[in-house]
């Protein structure tokens, strides 16, 4: 996969992007996750895969600054239920939940745009059409200010004096 970047954590907890040859941070992990890239992130002396450890840490060090994003609720249940009935639900729905959520709005974001242009499109149709028929203004002018205030067209009211 080529959006798969490895990223070697150290025992003095710096982070080593393989790919760019650099330390990196846990905001350019989030970046680069944020971008769609998949990062997997191995103990560079054991080789274990401490990935889900380190996003972990994103997630928390996202909370302390914004200090909502998880509801309270929500973290009395982690800390109730643990590995037992969470971290299969998290594995088998919540991902899912998500997934299709961020499709269902994607779709949703595009026709509500296109559903804009369009509408955008009819707005300029019409104001093209009602200049083709300039000339006939005089038949559809209704407005009580008008001299044809009875639906005829002025042309036949001075006509008529």
């Amino acid at each position: 996969m080529a959006d798969k970047i490895l990223i070697k954590k150290y025992a003095n907890r710096r982070l080593y992007d393989t790919e760019k040859s650099a330390y990196i941070t846990l905001d350019n992990i989030s970046h680069m996750i944020k971008q769609g890239k998949h990062v997997e992130i191995i103990d560079a002396k054991t080789k274990e895969d401490v990935t889900a450890f380190v996003l972990t840490q994103i997630i928390l060090e996202e909370a302390k600054n914004n200090k909502n994003v998880l509801p309270v609720p929500l973290l009395l249940l982690l800390i109730q239920y643990g590995e037992n009935v969470l971290s299969e639900f998290f594995e088998k729905h919540l991902y899912q939940t998500i997934q299709n959520y961020l499709s269902y709005k994607t779709f949703a974001d595009d026709q509500f745009k296109k559903w804009l242009d369009m509408g955008m499109d009819a707005s300029n149709l019409v104001k093209g059409s009602m200049t083709e028929f300039a000339p006939f203004k005089p038949f559809f002018d209704f407005s009580p200010y008008s001299e044809n205030r009875k639906g005829k067209p002025a042309s036949s009211d001075k006509a008529k004096k």
